[in-house]
This record gives structure tokens, C-alpha cells and sequence, in this order.
């Protein structure tokens, strides 16, 4: 059976979901304006444009039988959605919709632990924009029966995306500020989660994706620095330290998030459970191939 999957933005999440996708697969990712990269290997791909001003055509939604969404709402809503909703709800072969939104929805719990049933209280504006996007696609699954799955995603890294790549360019910084943690997952996780999603779908399902350990950045900066060999960079206070103001807008939340529903539900046993593991695996990664003297 060929499966089509429609990704709304085809950034590095999507592109983690398409690398392990199978041959029985075709895929459509969207871009915006005309700039379109590589396409990935292995699976049967198109590209197609669109934003709010640029809508897809009414014959984009033929075939498909599976959308991811990853494109963030703006200021006046999701985007997606407002061009798009009353569309995939008319999709005959729907079989599954994810959602990507962010553990942001959850706002600061001082350090405290959060799971899938936590009231949202979002702190910042883009937070405040997830919770209404999740809020407007579940209720077209309570209203029209849209196979919709909510992820809230923690900080994602990966090869390209990881704190290897901000001490290689000189820009990490530790910032010293007392009980803050943050959640991570990596990239390579969360694609198994949400293959794990697509094979057993239960529509109207929220899922916290994370790994094991929340910790602190100025951790995961100190352990890259050591396996890198370089010095680890100086804790800066947070007050002292120059930050932009999206960078300070991630300080504001503090909390633990739990994975246990990924883990009883949808059976996903982590590859990366630490952050640890996750560093090791893409430094192995980046190593040369080539044995001694080549």
C-alpha cells in the first residue's frame, strides 16, 4: 500500500521523519518563496510552495494519506490552519495528522514536573500561539474527526544542531542561572516517536516528546567542551550576559517534562536517553571513516 505524506514545512524534524520512512513512502514537502534545497534520498519527493499569501492547490491534497505540520504560527494564527483546515478535513484517506508544538505551553513550573495532563500555562507569546494552534486542531478532531496527534516538543538537537556546533563557532555560552533545567530530545528520537505514532494512531492524543534527563544548558555545554577537548567556556551570570531577546525568552520556563507516555503507549524505547548518550553519538558520527595512515 502506497502511503503519501504531506509535510507543512520540511525542516530538520521532517527531514528526520523522511530518512527513516520507507520505500513505500512518497513524500511532498512545502517551502516558502522559491528556494528549494535537496530533496531527500530513498523516498519519492516533491516540492511545493506555500505560506499564508501562497496556498496550495486543491489537487496538493489527492493521495495523501498522512500530514505533518510543522510550521509555526504567527501573529494571527496557524497558518495551516486558516488556509488549509477545512481542506484536510474533507481528506477522504486521512489516516493520521501530527502536530509538532513545543513544551512551551506548559510555561514556567519552577523546576517541577509536568506530564500530558498539565494545565497549559504559557508564558510567552509564542507559547501562548502554540497553545491556541493545539487547541484549534483538536477541536477539528472533536468537531470533524480529523485524525489529529499533538507533540510538544522539547529543545531538539542533533548532527548540524548541538552544542559541538556553537563551541566550534565561538558562540556557546554557560549562563549561570540557579535551578533552571530544560528538556531535550534528539532528533533521531523523535522521529521513532512519531513513527510509532503513525504505525499505532490514536486520534486526539497528546504526547510530551523528550528524553530521560532535563539538566541544565550550562551541563550539556560543559560535557560537549570535554569531549571535544576544548575549554569549557566561563559561566556567565544570566543578568550579565548578552543575549538576544529570544535567546532570554527560553530562561523564563523552568520545568521537567515526562516522557512516560511515549514509553507505555506508544512502546518507545529511547536510542539517546541523556543527553550524554546523545553528544557521544554524534561525535562517533563525525569521525573519520578512514582507518589509520588513509
Amino acid at each position: 500500500m502506497n502511503r503519501h505524506l504531506l509535510c507543512f514545512g520540511f525542516g530538520y524534524s521532517a527531514r528526520a521523519l523522511a530518512r527513516v520512512l520507507g520505500p513505500q513512502w512518497s513524500i511532498t514537502g512545502t517551502t516558502r518563496g522559491d528556494e528549494i534545497s535537496a530533496a531527500p534520498a530513498g523516498a519519492s519527493f516533491r516540492w511545493l510552495r506555500f505560506d499564508r499569501d501562497y496556498p496550495l492547490d486543491p489537487s496538493a491534497f489527492a493521495g495523501v494519506t498522512h500530514v505533518l505540520i510543522s510550521v509555526p504560527p504567527d501573529e494571527a494564527g496557524d497558518p495551516v490552519f486558516d488556509q488549509h483546515g477545512n481542506d484536510i478535513a474533507a481528506m477522504p484517506g486521512l489516516a493520521w495528522l501530527g502536530y509538532l508544538s513545543t513544551t512551551g505551553v506548559y510555561g514556567d513550573r519552577n523546576g517541577g514536573w509536568v506530564d500530558e495532563a498539565a494545565e497549559l500555562r504559557p508564558s510567552g507569546i509564542r507559547g501562548r500561539r502554540r497553545a491556541a494552534a493545539e487547541a484549534a486542531w483538536l477541536d477539528l478532531w472533536r468537531s470533524r474527526g480529523v485524525p489529529v496527534h499533538v507533540f510538544r516538543l522539547a529543545g531538539i538537537y542533533g548532527p548540524g544542531r548541538s552544542a559541538f556546533d556553537a563551541l566550534r563557532a565561538g558562540t556557546a555560552k554557560r549562563i549561570d542561572k540557579p535551578g533552571q533545567v530544560f528538556s531535550r530530545i534528539h532528533v533521531d528520537d523523535l522521529a521513532r516517536v512519531l513513527m510509532a505514532s503513525i504505525a499505532q494512531p490514536r486520534p486526539g492524543a497528546v504526547y510530551n516528546v523528550c528524553d530521560d534527563e532535563p539538566a541544565a544548558s550550562a551541563d550539556v555545554i560543559a560535557h560537549a567542551a570535554g569531549l571535544l577537548g576544548v575549554p569549557v567556556p566561563p559561566l556567565v551570570s544570566f543578568d550579565a550576559a548578552e543575549l538576544s531577546p529570544m535567546a532570554r525568552s527560553f530562561y523564563v520556563d523552568s520545568k521537567r517534562v515526562s516522557n512516560a507516555l511515549i514509553k507505555s503507549e506508544l512502546r518507545v524505547a529511547l536510542r539517546y536517553p541523556n543527553y550524554r548518550d546523545g553528544l557521544a553519538a554524534i561525535l562517533a558520527a563525525e569521525a573519520p571513516r578512514a582507518g589509520p595512515g588513509a
